[in-house]
């Protein structure tokens, strides 16, 4: 953050700024800000927000111990020994303080860049890989996870500070207006479109109205911004009338299966001779338009190969060179928790490899796992056991039973050997079990050609079940390997996060065993 007075905190949030007796000087300056009172140091200012579960006003009194040096609250809270900054709405004051600090940063002089990504599937995974490169270049702010709604997208931007050279912002939309409003907070110098696919059909409504959000990250672009667009994507190439400045073009090469929907089918950044070994990791050439290097991703999912080109894209547009870029894929192993994490699992006298996609799920993220899965071990023999935890997936509108049945038969189509569809709640129930009914239908008639016709579907109820019906089958397959996709509310996330400790205490016990720790 840039360091500011609470006086000028006050007047960039429209607040009043309440001092009691026994406070400190209101002309300290503070450093640092957060929302979680968990996480304050000295310095900061705490922004307390009334979530559906707690208020953070309740925490005020208490966290002048802890060297905070203000609160923003939407009433005075008796009892606080720290100046108070009172406004309407603690979320709207955020924003504001979040494009005060952006601003500030801008008058600095020396160079600064906004990135913005969006999309409906791959923000998170271009947002890592694209600030693993960009680190190359200089210092970096991007947020952890997918802090990407009008909380998490102002306290990343609260993050920069004079010597930092590029923010990586992800944006996300439930609604039209939310991008447009994120982007007043920081706007792009570049803006990153990925795909405009069915998440959250059912807030929109349609997915011309999804497309039509997306947009907005374009549409923010400042004066002399550079709109980054896949080519692949009707929806997304359209965006290039709203372009204020040069468009940059990232896609696969053009053929049936590929389309180009830009004008002149040129890409400034594409893949070519893609291939996946058996755990699942593209190689493939990474070709600009000048030049071209050979990229072995070190991250699973072919799906990944778009969100390289992406990020690729633009970390060579800003400076960085093929190999330093192809260099930066090869070594990056780990992205955000819970996104194609790739680990092995030993717990109840069994084993198996775990691929965790289990942050989220939409029908266009589900194939990609699936395909995934599929793929995983395909030059072995035998082949690996492939089972698919499937938790339902949300907002899907009036369509989503059938956007469920689709999946499980996709699952038979791509012959897996085993699916799990996981209810999590009664509201979920329902979208489990018609997963579970395509697939079961889909093998019953064989498929389309390509599936055995003897997938394994059983129906868990919650998250605990699913675990017990993944030990019984690893006790029955030796070599198994296990996909974990679904949205939050499925308790998948939670499950991987359950296997993961179980191997950090295994590891701490064989420590003590061989005398490491005493």
């Amino acid at each position: 953050m840039m360091p500011m007075t609470l006086q000028e905190i006050a007047e960039a949030i429209n607040g009043r700024l309440i001092v009691g007796e026994h406070v400190a000087d209101t002309q300290q300056v503070a450093s640092s800000v957060y929302s979680d009172s968990r996480q304050l140091r000295q310095g900061s200012v705490f922004v307390a927000i009334v979530g559906e579960r707690v208020d953070g006003h309740k925490f005020v009194p208490n966290i002048a111990q802890s060297g905070a040096v203000a609160a923003i609250v939407e009433h005075e809270v008796v009892g606080a020994s720290i100046p108070q900054i009172v406004v309407d709405t603690s979320i709207t004051a955020l924003g504001l303080l979040a494009r005060h600090n952006i601003d500030k940063r801008r008058n600095c002089g020396n160079d600064f860049t906004i990135i913005g990504i969006t999309g409906s599937v791959g923000k998170t995974t271009t947002k890592d890989l694209l600030s693993t490169m960009l680190r190359r270049l200089g210092s970096t702010v991007a947020p952890v996870g997918s802090f990407n709604n009008e909380i998490g997208l102002p306290l990343t931007a609260l993050q920069v500070n004079s010597s930092t050279r590029f923010l990586v912002a992800e944006m996300g939309a439930s609604h039209i207006g939310e991008i447009a409003y994120l982007t007043t907070i920081a706007p792009p110098d570049i803006s990153i479109a990925l795909k405009v696919g069915v998440a959250h059909l059912g807030e929109f409504g349609s997915v011309e109205n999804i497309a039509k959000a997306k947009s907005e990250i374009v549409q923010g672009l400042l004066p002399h911004g550079v709109a980054v667009l896949n080519a692949n994507d009707k929806h997304v190439a359209d965006m290039q009338q709203f372009a204020p400045a040069k468009v940059l073009w990232f896609g696969l090469p053009l053929s049936d299966e590929t389309p180009l929907f830009n004008d002149h089918q040129e890409l400034d950044m594409t893949a070519q001779g893609i291939h996946v070994d058996a755990l699942d990791h593209p190689s493939f050439t990474l070709q600009g338009t000048d030049s071209s290097v050979d990229v072995a991703l070190a991250i699973s999912g072919e799906h990944n190969v778009m969100n390289a080109l992406a990020a690729a894209a633009v970390a060579h547009y800003l400076g960085l060179s093929l190999s330093d870029i192809a260099a930066s894929l090869a070594s990056q192993q780990r992205i955000s928790p819970h996104r194609m994490a790739i680990s092995t699992v030993n717990k109840d006298q069994v084993s198996f490899t775990l691929i965790d996609d289990s942050f989220n799920a939409n029908p266009d993220s589900m194939r990609a796992g699936l395909r995934g899965l599929s793929a995983w071990g395909a030059d072995h023999t035998p082949k690996p056991y492939r089972v698919a935890v499937l938790g339902a997936m949300l907002e899907l509108g009036h369509d989503e039973l059938q956007l469920h049945t689709e999946i499980g038969e996709d699952c038979a189509k791509l012959g897996l050997d085993a699916v799990i569809a996981v209810g999590g709640t009664e509201e979920l129930a329902p979208l489990a079990e018609s997963l579970a009914q395509g697939a079961t239908m889909n093998a019953q008639q064989g498929g389309d050609g390509t599936s055995s016709g003897d997938i394994r579907v059983e129906y868990a109820s919650d998250a605990n079940k699913a675990d017990e019906l993944v030990t019984a089958l690893a006790h029955e397959h030796h070599d198994m390997v296990v996909l974990l996709k679904g949205s939050h509310v499925s308790g998948l996330s939670a499950l991987a996060e359950r296997w993961e400790q179980v191997q950090r205490d295994n590891a701490s016990a064989s420590q003590q065993d061989s005398g490491v720790l005493r």
